[in-house]
């Protein structure tokens, strides 16, 4: 099996477990922007993402660096949750966790996530135009843009919302062409 496999065979319990407390103290939004800031947090700071997933360190270790770096920033609940997973050594999954927590957010917006590749970052303009975009190919409530900067574009925008990908870059473009005219020889 997959790294991926058994990280989402983990994380999917848990998560689950987050979103039933959620929806049950009417929190589910406020947990995602816990879990949205927790995951810059580990993405940010590798090191600490290296730390909270070292078997060598011992759990009251892990407990104490976690409520000294979250303190009050996020809801007790979530900080509890997360002192839980630590008790249940599954804490190398947290980012498995959070993500998939997202998704199921996700899920309960009707939202859909939008994969947005750009040569140069877009303006607030071209990001409605691709929230648009999405909303009408997808049908979705809201569209949430994780966007990546790749210069090798050249120039236009690549789109992925699941397993659809919309290639309106200019490098997509001339590789058609090339395409077309080796195919036409």
């Amino acid at each position: 099996m997959s790294d991926n496999v058994i990280t989402s065979e983990i994380a999917s319990p848990y998560a689950q477990a987050l979103m039933s407390l959620a929806k049950s103290e009417n929190l589910s939004d406020r947990f995602g922007e816990d879990a949205s800031a927790i995951l810059t947090l580990l993405k940010e700071s590798p090191d600490l993402d290296q730390f909270l997933s070292s078997p060598v360190i011992d759990l009251d270790t892990k407990k104490a660096v976690l409520q000294q770096v979250l303190g009050d920033q996020v809801h007790p609940y979530v900080r509890n949750f997360l002192l839980l997973i630590v008790d249940q050594r599954r804490i190398a999954f947290l980012g498995g966790i959070l993500k998939q927590y997202q998704a199921l957010l996700r899920e309960l917006n009707q939202t859909a996530l939008a994969e947005v590749i750009s040569a140069v970052p877009l303006s607030e303009e071209q990001q409605q135009t691709v929230r648009e975009r999405v909303i009408a190919l997808t049908g979705a409530r809201q569209v949430e843009l994780e966007t990546t900067i790749d210069p090798s574009l050249i120039g236009g925008v690549i789109i992925k919302v699941g397993s659809q990908i919309i290639d309106a870059s200019l490098r997509g473009q001339l590789r058609r062409i090339s395409l077309r005219l080796s195919s036409a020889a």
